[in-house]
């Protein structure tokens, strides 16, 4: 008997549900917080470095492209804070329904978005 079905659905053809693409993006945006935390620590240290080099921090951050990294790092902060929230309720035994789920995964998308856009406005 031969079997002509394909052994696994491939990447161009399965379509990953929402929460499956927010479960992915977590630990995605974990790996990258961490390694953001370097920055933090760039931030901390010129701070402490004095005047000078606090002033060279303030020229360094007025660039467009550390600019976007840095709302990506708080986007990614609110994103992995949210998502940790939904956790949370997981381990509590909640919101396993499928309608839920994905109805949780837009709502801490939302979140995220709105409390970086939120946070710009407060900052900027």
């Amino acid at each position: 008997m031969v079997n002509n079905r394909p052994t696994s659905p491939h990447l161009q053809i399965y379509k990953l549900p929402l929460t499956g693409l927010i479960s992915i993006s977590h630990r995605i945006t974990g790996v990258l917080l961490s390694v953001g935390l370097i920055g933090v620590v760039y931030v901390l240290w010129a701070i402490a470095g004095g005047v000078a080099s606090y002033q060279s921090l303030q020229d360094f951050m007025r660039l467009g492209l550390v600019q976007m990294l840095y709302w990506g790092f708080v986007f990614a902060l609110f994103f992995h804070l949210c998502h940790g929230i939904r956790h949370l309720l997981w381990d509590v035994g909640e919101s396993f329904e499928r309608d839920t789920l994905t109805r949780y995964a837009i709502i801490e998308l939302s979140a995220a978005c709105a409390l970086t856009v939120i946070t710009f406005v407060l900052t900027g």
